[in-house]
């Protein structure tokens, strides 16, 4: 790969971790109360999707723009990773991904939902950056 573009893949890597970073510490803000738990888990669902994408940008492999946790980790072992069982947990997460946007009928988040969340998306993006680590097997 030529270094140019090698260095621009690392870059963009870079910037979605940091998003999704950013992302999991709104998440993870679950004891402050001014904090709706919708916005919450939506925040968890934002970390674990950057997350899962920037693992596919690093193997350079294109995605569909899409919210959907379960497509993103299919992407995933088709590059070859072995997705733990763990990481299924965050097939929930793709119901906080638009419902939990804007005031609706949908039923509530809980502040125990949110957290569970926060948590989950943490597994995620852990998984993601040991993936990446030069020392990891596919």
């Amino acid at each position: 790969m030529h270094d140019d573009r090698a260095e621009a893949i690392r870059t963009l890597v870079a910037q979605w971790l940091s998003w999704a970073q950013s992302d999991l510490i709104l998440a993870q803000m679950t004891e402050d109360e001014r904090l709706l738990p919708e916005i919450l888990a939506f925040h968890a669902q934002q970390a674990a999707e950057k997350a899962l994408k920037a693992l596919l940008i690093h193997e350079q492999i294109e995605f569909p723009r899409t919210h959907v946790i379960a497509v993103l980790l299919n992407l995933c072992e088709q590059a070859g990773y072995k997705v733990p069982d763990n990481l299924l947990d965050a097939l929930v997460l793709t119901l906080y991904a638009v419902a939990t946007r804007y005031p609706s009928e949908e039923e509530p988040v809980t502040r125990d939902q949110a957290r569970e969340a926060a948590l989950t998306a943490a597994t995620v993006l852990t998984w993601v950056e040991a993936q990446m680590d030069p020392g990891a097997h596919l």
